[in-house]
């Protein structure tokens, strides 16, 4: 027999696949025929005595060390033929055989011989070596193999705090304090391990998908993206070029521009990933050709010699084909090694089916005997003499064409049915059965058979001999090993026992892949403390679970839920839920929260409504995370569909009213989208949705507006209207399904289909239409009886949509009349409502039954009107209501000339009255929000322009303040401007000065040289004209609109016009004889000069105007308010100041522009040097320290 080389030169299938071309320089393929050194270096010379090795007399295929075997062959031949060793070699085999420390002096000799070897480079700067799970030593008689754990303290990237020592012979002499210090390292190593997976896997996660990766690969020309690990390794790679190459500048602005990356510490680019070589070896080495496929070969996989190919071992010039030259001899290349591999296939296909023929043979002459439960390893391979018949075996050995594939290696572990399970019966078994059961019985209960040598050695001996054989059957894991499962129970007790000590060592990030494995174990394992265990390891799976965990845990709750049934869902799985409710991370929380909305339809009714209903209860009333209480919301409505106690339909109604009080957004989101479909869908089959939810909802505002008189909470008015507003879809769906015709529908023939707009959009799926209804056919069947019954047949009968009518609609009305007309929050949120409700029900339903109602409240006549207490009607917030929430739904032309004169007659009807403005005010507000009505509200007010009233021309002239700011500059310029302008010129004094506040809101508002110098011309004839002189009131409304835009207007505009002019305003002013006049022109100067007084004004204005008008103010002040004349001494000593100041600021100018900019370069200096800090957090702390 060859020698063979007790060193075994290949270290595992991930050292066999880092180094696919270690053995080029070692080995030489015999065919080759080139003299050269021996393959096994480590050989002993010819006259020694051959070591002999332990291996496997059945292996079907050669492992790594059958290759050593092959490779072995030359240096049996080169005798004593002195061999020189390869430093690789030796530094494979320290690694192996776990040398670390002698591997380490190693590379360090080399590293100071300058022969750096990237092997142990890659070793020792891969801190994934370094990596221990748990914190027991070894026992003494184990054996660590090549991967297996090496102690290791607190640091991931050195070796200088490994204290292998730590475990000898001489037992543990550390004290407590060594052994708490150690445990604090190991605590903090294992956290600093989980962020770097953490980082790790963020990166792999956001890879190019493999489609996109197989597109790029059929397309040579395009280039693949870069991938975030890659950019972080070519980022450190290309600092670290800059950095020896002096080109510091260039590495500190680059530093600067990644400043999300640590340059110093290879381990920050990703965890186990060894460092690359330097951007000077990988440009030298990148004209050598690529590794083909078929060069890299696995150490536990049999190779055939003929796969590797010969230029492998032989160095060929290189020479540079064309492009497709080289993709045809790529193709080629790959062929061939496919090939290859289907000839090794084939091979050991042929060898199999002899060895299965032998196999056969072999079970003629054996005896069966009853399966064993379960088999030892080490007690194998004692014979047990067999005392059953063998007509079983010789049954099966009939039919060769379903032979024993495993040879009696493994068990069968699959699924049997209950009748393979049944021992055998004695011999008067029924000749009759099926061949191929009687064939698989003896297959699963024969006992396995091995030859035995013919020796005699004694059974003691014997067994001290395999003593040898290494072996831990006596730890945890070596009697799980050693005792491998015969059934379905055992292979659940073994999960059972093996999964709580698996999940720890499994990354964070991809731990929701044993997520099957433990919830098939919990469903079937028999013990319930086992089962328990198993769910709390599932909900403990992972710290913080993101949404796409979650979503996992989940849908794992819901398949268990399924399998057990309702009483293990509530007698295991809810447990886990309410041990969590106060978990202290909100993602553990939110988890919780989602599993009772999921687990709803798996639970005991009676449980539904009382337990799973007061832990969401408590979650919502307690929990302080927005996400959780959104969550518990969404669940709350799940649990109200699935509901069934009509008992708890107060509890829901105060649940819903909790939860649209949620101060988060979200939350209140989710009650509309979710919660109030699913609790009026239970309402709906109770019969209270009209009976008592809306109503409660109704009477509640009242109540509101009752409380509000002196000041109404706007917040929870808003409330209770967003939630009538989310119940209009299902009320129209009770008035559908309770209508008369419901008995006619017909879904068979042509059905139109529902126009897009025919109901407003839904904030969710729950509250369309469709969905509520069943199906879109039947939706429209239903509306298409629905029009017809209200054109034609009435509504008599129909009680709900009477008690619409009858009740809700007068109801209505009512509240909007009762709210307050300045609001505008209160007048938009009645709008939308009634916006809302008559799109829902519908045009005819509109114009027949809602605007009918309005229209009869609001008579549009002067005795309509109470203008001594300006409480009418059309004082009242129903017109803008009406206006913007009615009429606009339907924007037909039609419906637009009702609109239009809908508001001329308000207009009208409110100037001839002199009533309060506020209601149209509203509707313009409202109205103007939108441009599409734009034209419409010019129309109307160029209505008010012509008209033959003063009064109604003064109030179209103030309508026009408030469409200014809302209309585009085209719009002013060709309409507002114009219509302004002959309002200007009204014989009516009041008309003219009406006009003024428009005017100064276009100098705020537009930007258009043309129309502001025409606005200033208008304002300056106002000003200017003797006309006016005399105007107390013009010159009162001029400096009340100088004072409201003044601040926002151009400040050229500003100077050069306001601030003048008010200047000879409060000039004139103390010349006023009149004091009531002087009184009132006063205060108006005080109140525009104090907020023009916080604009910026040059010195020159300041000195000219701005303080000269305060100084005649305070003149007037002085005899007129003595609380006003110290506010205005203080303005005028602050301007003094600021006038002063700048005087000596010009002559410092010039320094202070120097010193601002040093104090700017200094501070760029060392907020830079700041950044290019690279040190801990304790030595920068250091920096800061006073020296002592």
């Amino acid at each position: 027999m060859a020698s063979v080389n007790p060193f075994n030169l290949s270290d595992s299938e991930e050292e066999a696949e880092r180094r696919p071309n270690e053995t080029v320089d070692t080995e030489r393929s015999p065919s080759d025929g080139a003299p050269g050194p021996p393959g096994n270096p480590f050989s002993p010379p010819a006259d020694a005595e051959p070591p002999t090795l332990l291996l496997s007399s059945n292996r079907t295929s050669p492992s790594g060390e059958g290759i050593s075997v092959l490779a072995s062959a030359p240096s049996a031949m080169a005798g004593t033929a002195e061999t020189r060793v390869s430093v690789d070699v030796i530094a494979a085999q320290l690694l192996k055989d776990q040398y670390i420390l002698t591997a380490l002096e190693f590379h360090t000799e080399l590293l100071e011989a300058g022969r750096e070897l990237p092997r142990l480079r890659d070793y020792f700067s891969n801190p994934g070596n370094f990596e221990r799970q748990s914190g027991t030593p070894p026992a003494k008689d184990q054996v660590l193999g090549p991967g297996g754990p090496l102690n290791r303290a607190g640091s991931i990237s050195t070796l200088d705090s490994l204290d292998f020592a730590r475990y000898s012979d001489d037992g543990n002499r550390e004290t407590d304090e060594r052994v708490a210090v150690l445990e604090f390292e190991l605590r903090k190593a294992k956290e600093t391990i989980q962020a770097l997976r953490a980082n790790l896997t963020q990166a792999a996660e956001s890879d190019v998908p493999s489609q996109e990766r197989k597109n790029f690969k059929s397309s040579p020309d395009i280039q693949e993206p870069i991938r975030p690990l890659e950019k972080r390794a070519l980022n450190f790679l290309v600092n670290e070029y800059l950095l020896k190459n002096e080109y510091k500048l260039s590495s500190i602005t680059f530093s600067d521009e990644n400043d999300d990356q640590d340059f110093e510490l290879w381990d920050d680019v990703g965890l186990n990933i060894p460092k690359p070589p330097d951007l000077l070896q990988l440009y030298r080495n990148c004209g050598s050709s690529p590794t083909s496929p078929r060069d890299r070969v696995d150490a536990s996989v049999g190779v055939d010699l003929g796969d590797l190919s010969g230029n492998r071992f032989v160095q060929e010039p290189m020479k540079k084909p064309d492009l497709s030259q080289q993709q045809q001899t790529e193709v080629v290349q790959e062929l061939e090694y496919q090939l290859n591999l289907l000839s090794s296939e084939k091979q050991s296909l042929a060898d199999q089916i002899k060895k299965l023929q032998s196999e056969i043979q072999t079970l003629k002459r054996t005896v069966s005997s009853p399966p064993p439960t379960s088999l030892d390893l080490v007690s194998q391979n004692s014979p047990h003499p067999s005392s059953s018949s063998s007509s079983n075996s010789n049954s099966c050995s009939a039919n060769p064409s379903v032979p024993p594939t495993d040879n009696g290696q493994y068990l069968d572990i699959r699924g049997v049915s209950e009748s393979e399970s049944v021992p055998a019966p004695p011999s008067n078994q029924n000749p009759s059965q099926p061949h191929s059961q009687c064939c698989h019985k003896v297959v699963r209960q024969q006992h396995v058979q091995f030859d035995q040598p013919n020796r005699k050695l004694s059974p003691a001996f014997q067994q001290a001999l395999l003593s040898f054989c290494r072996m831990c059957p006596d730890s945890r894991l070596g009697a799980e090993v050693s005792r491998i499962a015969d059934n379905e129970d055992s292979v659940m007790l073994m999960l059972g026992r093996c999964l709580p000590h698996i999940v720890p060592n499994v990354l964070l990030a991809k731990r929701e892949e044993l997520i099957p494995l433990i919830l098939c174990t919990a469903c079937l394992h028999p013990e319930p403390k086992e089962r328990d265990q198993l769910l709390h390891i599932l909900f403990n799976l992972i710290k913080r679970p993101d949404d796409e965990q979650r979503q996992m845990i989940l849908t794992g709750c819901v398949a268990f839920a399924r399998h057990v049934g309702p009483t293990r869902v509530e007698a295991e799985l809810l447990p886990q839920c309410w041990e969590q409710i106060n978990h202290k991370y909100p993602e553990r929380r939110l988890l919780v929260a989602e599993a009772c909305g999921a687990l709803a339809p798996y639970l005991p009714k009676e449980i539904r409504s009382s337990l799973v209903l007061s832990m969401l209860q408590q979650m919502l009333t307690e929990d302080k995370a927005d996400m959780v209480r959104e969550a518990v919301v969404k669940s709350l409505g799940i649990i109200m569909g699935y509901i069934d106690d009509s008992d708890k339909y107060s509890q829901g109604f105060e649940l819903m009213l909790l939860s649209l009080g949620d101060p988060s957004e979200r939350v209140v989101n989710a009650v509309h989208q979710v919660f109030i479909p699913a609790f009026a869908a239970w309402t709906t089959e109770l019969g209270t949705l009209h009976t008592a939810l809306i109503p409660s909802l109704l009477a509640r505002i009242e109540k509101l507006l009752k409380q509000g008189e002196h000041g109404l909470d706007e917040h929870k008015l808003h409330i209770f209207l967003s939630a009538l507003q989310s119940l209009t879809p299902p009320l129209f769906a009770v008035v559908l399904q309770n209508a008369p015709f419901t008995s006619r529908v017909k879904l068979h023939g042509d059905i139109p289909a529902i126009e897009v707009t025919r109901f407003p959009r839904p904030a969710s799926p729950l509250q369309d239409m469709a969905t509520i209804i069943g199906s879109r056919e039947m939706l429209s069947a239903l509306l298409l009886l629905y029009d017809h019954q209200l054109e034609h047949e009435g509504t008599t009968g129909w009680d709900s949509l009477l008690w619409v009518v009858n009740q809700l609609l007068p109801q209505l009305i009512e509240i909007v009349g009762r709210i307050n007309v300045t609001s505008s929050t209160c007048v938009h949120e009645f709008s939308r409502f009634f916006w809302r409700f008559c799109r829902t029900f519908g045009k005819i339903f509109t114009n027949t039954k809602v605007k009918p109602q309005f229209q009869e409240i609001l008579r549009l006549s002067e005795e309509n009107v109470d203008a001594s207490a300006g409480n009418g009607i059309l004082t009242k917030a129903t017109v803008p209501i009406y206006a913007t929430g009615v009429l606009t739904c339907y924007n037909q032309e039609e419906d637009r000339k009702l609109l239009v004169g809908f508001l001329e007659d308000v207009m009208t009807a409110l100037s001839l009255s002199h009533a309060p403005l506020d209601s149209l005010k509203a509707s313009f507000v409202e109205l103007g929000a939108n441009p599409v009505y734009h034209e419409l509200l010019l129309t109307v007010l160029w209505y008010g322009v012509v008209h033959t009233s003063a009064l109604v021309r003064c109030t179209a002239a103030r309508m026009f303040e408030l469409l200014v700011k809302g209309v585009n500059e085209t719009l002013v310029a060709q309409r507002v401007v114009p219509a302004l302008i002959t309002l200007s010129s009204d014989p009516e004094i009041s008309v003219r000065i009406s006009t003024i506040p428009a005017f100064g809101t276009i100098m705020e508002t537009v930007t258009q040289k043309e129309l502001l110098e025409r606005v200033k011309m208008q304002l300056a004839s106002f000003l200017e004209d003797p006309q006016y002189q005399d105007q107390h009131s013009l010159h009162m409304e001029i400096i009340r609109t100088f004072g409201r835009v003044g601040p926002n207007a151009d400040p050229r505009f500003r100077d050069d016009f306001v601030l003048p002019h008010l200047h000879k305003l409060a000039l004139a002013n103390n010349s006023q004889s009149v004091e009531s006049k002087k009184i009132d022109i006063a205060i108006h100067l005080f109140e525009a000069y104090s907020a023009l007084s916080c604009c910026f004004i040059s010195e020159e204005v300041m000195v000219n105007h701005f303080l000269p008008g305060l100084r005649c103010l305070h003149a007037d002040m002085e005899q007129l308010s003595q609380e006003h004349e110290v506010i205005l001494s203080s303005m005028i000593k602050e301007c003094e100041i600021k006038v002063e100041n700048r005087g000596m600021s010009d002559t410092q100018g010039s320094i202070s522009i120097a010193s601002s900019l040093v104090g700017e370069d200094a501070k760029t200096k060392f907020l830079s040097k700041m950044g290019q800090l690279t040190t801990s957090g304790a030595m920068l702390a250091n920096v800061f320290q006073r020296k002592k």
